[in-house]
């Protein structure tokens, strides 16, 4: 499964996220509990499709 594919799926499943720390090369993106609480994990890469989504998209999603 590829970052977006990641990313995309917990969208889907409810849950929230938000970018900690982004450049033109790389992100890591917090994955948040639905209500938005805690971090539940965080996604780190490089992967070209991910970091075009994240420039395309309002935290949260």
């Amino acid at each position: 499964m590829t970052p977006l594919e990641q990313l995309r799926r917990w969208e889907d499943s409810g849950g929230t996220w938000t970018v900690l720390r982004r450049t033109d090369e790389r992100a890591v993106v917090a994955l948040l509990r639905c209500d938005g609480g805690e971090i539940v994990d965080r996604l780190e890469s490089d992967d070209a499709a991910l970091l075009g989504y994240l420039a395309g998209a309002a935290d949260g999603a």
